[in-house]
């Protein structure tokens, strides 16, 4: 990473402070549903996104987000996991994010529709940070 805003994992610590904003903005639903409509169709995406919106906000902490969505923790120098940690730096509230829960009966994981690089960021600061999130259900 370079360039005037470039930080670090050291920038960042479990003294630094994740604030976060009351409710997803307004942009992170057409990115969930964009992302939703390369698993499900047009109908489904629509009715998870519904849900999304109207779901109440509940917190996981980062290091449960990551195992249940069975994704990998990117890199501190993956441009949009380092842009996230240089809000977190310069105290700048992130977005909640948005998830379509997972079936431990069918072995499905978590599927993160948008907020996958401010979980990473997140846990950089503490595995521990209690991440704000929207939970739609698949079944419902």
């Amino acid at each position: 990473m370079g360039g005037p805003d470039a930080t670090t994992v050291d920038d960042v610590s479990a003294t630094t402070q994740v604030r976060w904003l009351d409710s997803p903005e307004d942009h992170d639903y057409p990115a969930a549903m964009a992302f939703l409509r390369l698993l499900a169709d047009d109908a489904t995406a629509t009715r998870l996104v519904d849900g999304l919106r109207e779901a109440t906000t509940v917190h996981q902490k980062a290091k449960d987000i990551l195992r249940a969505s069975r994704l990998p923790l990117l890199p501190v120098d993956n441009k949009h996991v380092a842009n996230d940690l240089i809000k977190i730096r310069d105290g700048e509230a992130l977005s909640p994010i948005l998830v379509v829960r997972g079936d431990i009966h069918t072995g499905s994981p978590l599927q993160i529709a948008d907020g996958y690089h401010r979980v990473c960021a997140s846990y950089y600061t503490d595995e521990n940070t209690d991440i704000p999130c929207r939970v739609a259900n698949l079944g419902a």
